[in-house]
C-alpha cells in the first residue's frame, strides 16, 4: 500500500491526472497515472481507459489507458483505529433549508408531477493536516463492500468515495445492474425491517430500470430484493442482468439508465427538471458515474464496470496542508416521506466520508 500512496503523492505534486481504486470485495487496488495533463472526454463509449462523468451529462470525462501508466497493488486487511472526531453539527438553517426543499418535493408529488423525486445538500467541512494517502487508506479498510476511489484531474480537482451503488456491468453483450434504494441506519440488528416509504421506493427504481431494459435486451432476469449493508448504512437492493439485443450497445443502456431513479427521480424528465429548479446548487458529479470503459486490466476480454457516484466528497486544497471537504447527501423523497427524517437520512449518511475524515 505504501507503494501505491507514495506513487499518488508524486503524481499528485507534479499536478498530473490519476484515478486509483478498489471494487466491490476485492483485495487489490487498481489504478491509472496519467502521463500528460490534457482533459480527455469520451465520445462513443468504445475508449479504453476510466470514465468520470457528471450528474447532468455534460462532462464525460476520460482517463485513457492508451495515455497511462497502469499499476495495480495488493493489500492486507488492517485493524486501524478511528477515533471519535466531533464535527461541528450542521447549522440550523441548513436544516431549514433542506427540510424546506423536502416539503417542496412531497407538495409537487402530491400535484402528480411525479412520484418520486432525489433531493441532495452539500455540507462544508474545513480540514488540518489532511494526508490523501491516509483517508484513501481507511476508506478502502472502512468499506470493503463498496467501490471505494480516489480522482484527479488539474481540470476537474480531487473527489473521493466509497459508493455501494453500481450503474452497470457489461462484457461481450451481457449486462448486469442493481436497483438500490431506501435508506436505514444500521442499529447492530442482522435482520432489517423496511417499511412501506423504503419499499415503495425500492419498488420505482426496479420498475424503471426493467422497462428500459426491455427496450433493448432480452433474457431480462430480476432477483427478489434483499438488505444489504454498506459502513453503517442498510438498503434494499435487487439484482437485475439481461443480455443487449444485436442493435443495442453500452452506449444505448447508460443513456436510459443514467440518472437512476435512486439519485433522480421518477419520471426521469420531470424529477430532473424539479432537481435542476430547485435545489440550488451544482451537482458536478455527484450522482453522475465513475468506472472502468472496455478495460482489459482485469480479463482477457474488454469488461466495462461503472458506479453511480454516491457517498462522496470533493476535495479542495489550500495553502500547508489546509483543505476543505465537500460532502454530498441525497434523499428519495415519496409522498409519504418527512422533511425531518429525511434530514436525520442525510446526516446519517454524511459520516461515511466524515468517518475517514
Amino acid at each position: 500500500m505504501k507503494q501505491l500512496l507514495d506513487k499518488v503523492k508524486n503524481q499528485f505534486a507534479e499536478n498530473l491526472p490519476f484515478v486509483v481504486y478498489c471494487k466491490p470485495n476485492s483485495d487489490t487496488i487498481k489504478g491509472l497515472f496519467q502521463l500528460d495533463a490534457n482533459l480527455y472526454s469520451v465520445e462513443n463509449f468504445n475508449e479504453k481507459g476510466f470514465v468520470f462523468a457528471s450528474f447532468d451529462g455534460n462532462q464525460i470525462c476520460l482517463i485513457p489507458e492508451k495515455y497511462s501508466e497502469k499499476v495495480s497493488f495488493g493489500f492486507d486487511e488492517k485493524d486501524f483505529f478511528f477515533p471519535e472526531k466531533e464535527f461541528n453539527s450542521p447549522e440550523k438553517s441548513a436544516k431549514n433549508k433542506f427540510e424546506t426543499l423536502v416539503s417542496e418535493g412531497i407538495q409537487a408529488i402530491k400535484k402528480e408531477q411525479f412520484k418520486k423525486v432525489v433531493l441532495s445538500r452539500k455540507e462544508i467541512i474545513n480540514l488540518t493536516d489532511f494526508d490523501l494517502g491516509t483517508v484513501f487508506e481507511k476508506l478502502v479498510q472502512l468499506y470493503p463492500t463498496t467501490f471505494v476511489y480516489c480522482f484527479f484531474h488539474p481540470k476537474l480537482g480531487m473527489w473521493m468515495g466509497a459508493t455501494p451503488e453500481q450503474l452497470v456491468q457489461s462484457q461481450n453483450k451481457n449486462i448486469k445492474t442493481i436497483a438500490l434504494a431506501g435508506t436505514k441506519k444500521s442499529t447492530g440488528a442482522e435482520v432489517v425491517t423496511w417499511g412501506d416509504k423504503e419499499v415503495t421506493e425500492q419498488q420505482f427504481v426496479t420498475d424503471y430500470i426493467v422497462k428500459k431494459l426491455e427496450n433493448i435486451a432480452n433474457e431480462v432476469l430480476v432477483s427478489k430484493p434483499y438488505s444489504i449493508q454498506a459502513g453503517s448504512i442498510w438498503h434494499i437492493k435487487t439484482d437485475i442482468s439481461g443480455v443487449l439485443n444485436s442493435d443495442s450497445n453500452l452506449q444505448q443502456v447508460v443513456c436510459l439508465l443514467h440518472p437512476t431513479p435512486a439519485v433522480c427521480g421518477f419520471p426521469k424528465e420531470n424529477s430532473k427538471a424539479f432537481i435542476l429548479k430547485n435545489e440550488k446548487y451544482n451537482r458536478s458529479f455527484y450522482t453522475g458515474y465513475l468506472g472502468e470503459l472496455n478495460s482489459g486490466l482485469e480479463t482477457n476480454s474488454d469488461c466495462s464496470d461503472l458506479f453511480v457516484n454516491l457517498r462522496c466528497m470533493q476535495i479542495e486544497f489550500g495553502e500547508e496542508q489546509v483543505a476543505k471537504a465537500h460532502l454530498y447527501m441525497g434523499c428519495g423523497i415519496t409522498k409519504d416521506s418527512i422533511p425531518e427524517k429525511e434530514w436525520e437520512e442525510s446526516v446519517n449518511k454524511s459520516m461515511t466520508m466524515k468517518k475517514a475524515l
